[in-house]
């Protein structure tokens, strides 16, 4: 667990309240949940001295002003828990609070003096006394109170002083000098898209039908049906936004462009527009409204690449040179990233005295286009910018709109891309793309499903994106891509997959990763029906995605001891624990037999855990005993690389 001590102590130094669960480097930063599930605060809370110690959780909507109250339970050695249930996405801060319960302090010593024999009619009149001080209870506590007071008086016996009924009523009532808070630690409840969802990302200007003619918003119309059928929640486009002529790159990212090269989306801006204009060849704004309506009725959403760039041509070069840095001789200071240069790209400059400005503009294109329909952004390359801008930003933007969902594309430092998902961003891409051997996804797993990683860190496990092709889809072998797209989907709660995997295009440039004649600088027409395809493949996995909770989370996962070095076994749980999941999937092409160990799995609610007793097989319904502890199996890769069975009990 995740142990950040955090001590708070009131004026006289009475309470301590720490070692709070869950916390991010000591409260700095939100913990990340889901609205509508429990989220389950742990602390340990002690005092000086021997009264009784009551405890509650508070937490409340960061604007709101009221609190919302739940009692916590002791349990042992001063640690104690609470719960509650966010019942909307947004910001929240959550407190312990602790004080002194006067009452419980009184009947506990009460009680032990009567063991003990001792005269106890003063003890019973400064218990009743108590009593006429509770005020700050409901009507029913002050029901209770008035009547066992009145007995109290009229019999002169402590009885009614010693009923669990008033107990409970003077814990509610009783005034609380002593009520220490410990600080606000900030939490976040995001819709559920944010922790599970398959991703299809397209080129929108590829998916017209005829070759070298650009496409348009109707022609990614027309490709909705496919990708629903196969099961994606997300549709994500590249920039859609004008294309510089200035330095235009050519195919193959050629230096100069061909009459007609189409340029790169990244190079944003021209004299039609800037981020918050869209492509004149993709159509109208009003085009692209139609679009995301068509994907909602599809059930599917639609994710926008924002790329904080822009080509020499952008407006804002024009409108405000002072967000933009120039070079001694006057030049303009184009993008760079060793060894690699961007003569199409320049940088803002986020040092500039106008910076403020600058901010308060790019936040605004992300208003601009939630005023169009769209909640999910991808952000391309966000550690090339300041932190606390961005931490500003997706504050400024989700107390506006709270469902909103952001993406951190950083494919760099492991601490530098755990930093950007505690400042706010909602999912974060991983080195998945590159752990292909066993032993390296298992640590890279455990790694992403520990505390604290798993209260702020969400993976979004891509199998390719348009800048990288990985060595092991180069032979374009089909079990290889399948095995690739099983272990993302079943792995993660969330992936993708760059258009073209389906038909599992794998023409790299020589000796690297990166796609031959990638469409970042070309206009490309693909026969979505190509033979050979495995979009049913895809459909199938995100079916049974679908079906199955267990696979729509990520943290409740157990690897199981397979012998043979390319078999990769797990077991996931839902949230709720109502549905077990078991995959074993094939990391090469040979065909395996071998034995999965199931003895000490256990399923159901915790009241009732339960051995696992026998599999569903969740592709063809069939159905396994276990025996003996486990169950033996068999994959043929070229067949499927995956088998994935539910967990009967």
């Amino acid at each position: 667990m995740n142990k950040t001590t955090q001590t708070v102590e009131s004026a006289g130094g009475a309470f301590h309240i720490e070692d709070v669960f869950p916390l991010i480097d000591g409260g700095r930063f939100p913990v990340k949940r889901i609205v509508g599930e429990r989220v389950e605060v742990w602390a340990d809370i002690y005092r000086d001295g021997h009264d009784v110690i009551a405890a509650a959780l508070v937490w409340r909507r960061e604007q709101d002003r009221e609190w919302h109250r739940a009692p916590m339970t002791h349990h042992s050695n001063d640690r104690w828990g609470g719960a509650f249930v966010p019942d909307a996405p947004g910001r929240y801060v959550y407190a312990i609070e602790a004080w002194t319960d006067e009452f419980a302090t009184w009947r506990h010593g009460f009680e032990l003096k009567q063991k003990a024999g001792a005269d106890l009619t003063l003890n019973a009149i400064e218990g009743a006394g108590m009593l006429t001080k509770a005020q700050a209870g409901g009507q029913a506590a002050a029901a209770v109170i008035l009547r066992q007071c009145e007995d109290f008086l009229q019999t002169g016996e402590a009885a009614p002083l010693l009923t669990d009924e008033l107990k409970t009523a003077m814990a509610e009532s009783q005034l609380r000098p002593d009520l220490t808070r410990s600080q606000l630690f900030p939490f976040v409840a995001d819709r559920p898209r944010a922790r599970h969802g398959a991703w299809y990302e397209m080129m929108p200007r590829s998916q017209g039908v005829h070759p070298g003619q650009h496409g348009t918003f109707q022609d990614c119309i027309a490709r909705l049906a496919d990708i629903a059928d196969m099961g994606f929640d997300v549709v994500y486009l590249t920039p859609i936004h004008p294309i510089g002529q200035t330095n235009r790159k050519g195919r193959n990212n050629a230096v100069t462009a061909a009459e007609g090269d189409p340029g790169s989306p990244y190079a944003i801006g021209s004299a039609d527009g800037g981020h918050d204009a869209v492509h004149p060849e993709l159509g109208t704004l009003e085009d692209f409204r139609g679009f995301v309506a068509a994907c909602k009725q599809l059930n599917m959403e639609v994710a926008l690449d924002i790329a904080v760039q822009c080509s020499p041509d952008h407006p804002w070069l024009r409108d405000h040179p002072q967000w933009f840095r120039k070079r001694p001789d006057g030049s303009m200071r184009y993008a760079e990233n060793p060894p690699k240069k961007y003569e199409d790209i320049v940088n803002p400059d986020f040092a500039s005295e106008d910076a403020g400005a600058l901010w308060n503009a790019l936040r605004d294109v992300i208003l601009f286009w939630i005023d169009q329909g769209v909640s999910i952004f991808r952000v391309d390359n966000p550690h090339t910018k300041p932190f606390r801008f961005w931490e500003w930003l997706i504050h400024e933007v989700q107390l506006l709109h709270p469902d909103t969902i952001f993406l951190a594309e950083a494919f760099t430092r492991p601490k530098l891309m755990k930093g950007l998902a505690k400042l706010g961003f909602t999912q974060s891409y991983t080195y998945f793309t590159w752990r292909t051997q066993k032993w390296e996804l298992e640590q890279y797993l455990t790694e992403l499903t520990a505390y604290p990683e798993r209260d702020y860190y969400r993976p979004n496990f891509f199998v390719n994106t348009p800048d990288i092709l990985p060595y092991h889809l180069q032979s374009g072998e089909t079990w290889m891509f399948k095995s690739r797209a099983a272990l993302a989907a079943t792995l993660s709660s969330t992936y993708g997959v760059y258009s073209g995997f389906e038909l599992l295009e794998h023409e790299p440039i020589p000796g690297r990763e990166e796609y031959l004649d990638s469409e970042k600088y070309e206009i490309k027409v693909r026969d979505w029906d190509k033979p050979g395809n495995i979009k049913p493949y895809l459909r199938d996995l995100n079916r049974a995605r679908r079906q199955n909770a267990a696979l729509q989370q990520t943290g409740n996962l157990h690897f199981l001891p397979v012998e043979d070095t390319n078999i990769i076994a797990f077991v996931k749980e839902s949230v709720n624990q109502t549905n077990s999941v078991i995959a074993a999937i094939a990391l090469s092409r040979d065909v395996h037999e071998f034995w999965l160990p199931l003895g000490d799995i256990q399923v159901g609610m915790p009241d009732d855990r339960r051995n696992v007793a026998a599999v569903e097989n969740l592709m063809t319904g069939e159905r396994y005993p276990v025996e003996h502890g486990g169950i033996r199996l068999r994959i043929d890769p070229v067949r499927d690389p995956a088998i994935l069975f539910r967990c009967l009990a």
